[in-house]
């Protein structure tokens, strides 16, 4: 469902039209960019971030429902060459609907609005309801992948790369049967493995994780309402009576070997990383909300925190531990570490969604998993952050030697900033001022060598 957003004045708006989560109306290509500090020479290719932007006179049913649009910056022998900004052309930008007339799903069609990642030489705009649609390193739309033919059924916003074997590990879910699909990526982009993983129900499964030898599904209380879908909202609310589990996967494996252990309920959108142990124990690292989106509840997001699962071999739960108090999402780590020990998680910290206070992340933050010590970087009073990605140094560099990039709004300018920081001290190393805003949106990747 979509509203006009000349029906209502801003301060009647929901948050994710106002403030720096009000889309930008047009698209810009920017090649006069003022650089503040020394751009690293090492730094060749792309950023990219993807997020939702309806354009102008639409107004979404929910945050997560707008329109893709991803932001670039390219960069390289020091230099920062342009900036733009283009809507991802999908068949829903283009009025195309994602139910057909017999209620079935038409997975060509969706917003392309949460993530954009490279693999096999492609770079891929994702949203978890659809295909992946591939987009070239200048921002433009290529079209819906497939993988020959084979795909047909949603692909996560979150595939994981093996940084071992250069598999591209993913699934999809559905409000209907199969709710809950395994799929396997060749190094080559060759689509190898699809296994109905069998779940409770209809569930919301945003992310997932792997480690060296495994695939892990969480399969938590945030199921499908009916209702609200039938309203044009968000259509899952959460629940007392579904369980909470992980299933774990040996990678290569039928889905009939799944093992299931329990957690206590709750919701994650975000894993940081897994690993396993050299005596099976598999350690995961979230963020992690005690529920979320509870029937009549008045916010929008409740704190999420850096929680551990520990999972020891043969146990029928996990052993659960808070790494930290303050509120917190879109952890990430060195991805040359996907599925392997890592130390170092890098994420935005501040205060939670709220129909008042909305969600704005007001730092930086750096987690040291070996000393348990925490870092954490300000950028400023009046500003807003958002996710940023690590980048390292060489293929060789230590796991902290590199860079971390990311927009921040500067409120004060009314405009946004790219930073990149040394990753191991959290120091400014360039920022580059743009003159206009990049509104608050969702993941985005380093694409070397693009």
């Amino acid at each position: 469902m979509t509203l006009e957003a000349e029906a209502a004045p801003a301060a009647k708006l929901p948050f994710f039209m106002r403030g720096n989560y009000a889309p930008v109306a047009d698209e810009a290509t920017l090649t006069a960019l003022d650089v503040v500090g020394l751009i690293p020479d090492g730094l060749d290719g792309v950023y990219l971030r993807n997020g939702p932007n309806p354009p102008p006179g639409k107004v979404p049913g929910h945050w997560f429902m707008g329109d893709g649009m991803l932001h670039g910056l390219r960069l390289g022998g020091g230099r920062a060459h342009w900036y733009r900004n283009r809507w991802i052309r999908t068949k829903a930008l283009a009025g195309g609907k994602i139910m057909r007339d017999d209620f079935s799903r038409d997975y060509t069609v969706g917003v392309s609005n949460t993530h954009v990642v490279p693999h096999s030489r492609n770079i891929y705009a994702l949203v978890e309801s659809s295909l992946p649609m591939r987009v070239s390193p200048e921002l433009e739309t290529l079209g819906t992948e497939n993988f020959g033919g084979v795909l047909n059924f949603a692909f996560t916003a979150h595939p994981k790369v093996c940084p071992v074997t250069g598999e591209m590990h993913a699934f999809g879910y559905g409000y209907a049967p199969p709710y809950l699909v395994y799929h396997r990526i060749g190094p080559d982009g060759a689509y190898l493995q699809r296994e109905e993983i069998a779940v409770t129900g209809p569930t919301m499964i945003h992310d997932f994780a792997i480690t060296r030898n495994h695939v892990i599904f969480m399969d938590l209380p945030v199921v499908f309402d009916l209702e609200i879908a039938l309203k044009g909202g968000m259509p899952y609310a959460f629940s007392d009576n579904y369980p909470a589990r992980l299933g774990i996967l040996r990678r290569g494996a039928p889905a009939a070997e799944t093992r299931w252990v329990s957690v206590k309920p709750c919701y994650v959108f975000h894993v940081a990383n897994a690993s396993e142990a050299a005596d099976g124990t598999i350690t995961v690292d979230v963020s992690r909300y005690d529920e979320l989106w509870r029937r009549g509840a008045r916010r929008n997001f409740d704190a999420s925190r850096l929680w551990r699962w520990r999972v020891r071999p043969g146990a029928a739960s996990a052993d659960e531990t808070a790494l930290d108090d303050l509120t917190l999402e879109f952890p990430r780590i060195d991805e040359r570490l996907n599925g392997l020990p890592h130390r170092f998680t890098y994420a935005p910290v501040g205060v939670a969604f709220d129909h008042a206070t909305e969600e704005n992340f007001t730092a930086l933050a750096r987690y040291d998993a070996q000393t348990g010590a925490r870092a954490v970087r300000r950028f400023g009073d009046s500003t807003v952050m958002s996710e940023f990605v690590f980048a390292p140094k060489s293929a060789g560099s230590a796991e902290d030697d590199g860079w971390l990039m990311g927009f921040v709004f500067d409120e004060a300018r009314g405009a946004s900033d790219f930073h990149i920081l040394d990753a191991a001290t959290l120091e400014s190393a360039a920022r580059i001022a743009l003159p206009r805003r990049v509104p608050q949106g969702f993941h985005g990747s380093w694409c070397p060598g693009f």
